[in-house]
Formats: C-alpha cells, sequence, structure tokens
C-alpha cells in the first residue's frame, strides 16, 4: 500500500511539474495573483472588489476563458491561497 501512495504522490507532482512547463507565463501571473492576496489587507481586497478590471486583467481573463486547459492550470494554482483569504476576510462564508 505504501508503494502505491508513493508512485500515486510522485504521479501527482510530475503532473503538477508538466502544468507548470506548459504555461510558464501563466505560472508567473498565477504567482502575482497569489502574492497580491497575500500582501493586501482585507480592507484593501475589500476596497479592490467593486473597481473595475486593468487592461492587463481583461486580457487574461479573456485568455482564461479561451482556453479550458490553461484555466485549470491557473485555477489549481491560485484558488486554495485566494480562497483561504478570502475567508479570513469574511468575503466566503
Amino acid at each position: 500500500m505504501s508503494k502505491r501512495l508513493t508512485l500515486i504522490a510522485v504521479g501527482l507532482f510530475v503532473t503538477a511539474g508538466i502544468t507548470c512547463a506548459q504555461y510558464p507565463i501563466l505560472d508567473m501571473v498565477a504567482d502575482r495573483v497569489v502574492q497580491k492576496y497575500q500582501s493586501s489587507s482585507c480592507e484593501q481586497l475589500w476596497q479592490k472588489k467593486g473597481e473595475p478590471k486593468s487592461m492587463e486583467e481583461q486580457r487574461v481573463i479573456g485568455l482564461l476563458q479561451g482556453d479550458p486547459q490553461m484555466r485549470t492550470a491557473f485555477l489549481n494554482k491560485v484558488a486554495a491561497p485566494i480562497a483561504n483569504k478570502m475567508f479570513e476576510c469574511g468575503m466566503i462564508p
């Protein structure tokens, strides 16, 4: 059983590495997004919530909407840190 779990874990790490290697720019953007959430206070996040998106953000959103695999890779990287911060700030129940 332990050998099987080790093989599964190695497979997950390899898959994650391939996904990041496929989209190196996306990986940098995801890191910036996570950093933005981790370094912002709850008050800053509440204020930014209602602001319009920049042209760069709109472009990235368009790319993610057009490529399901890229969107999945992006969300897999940013979902947990963003959700945790939003939970801490009372933005999600």
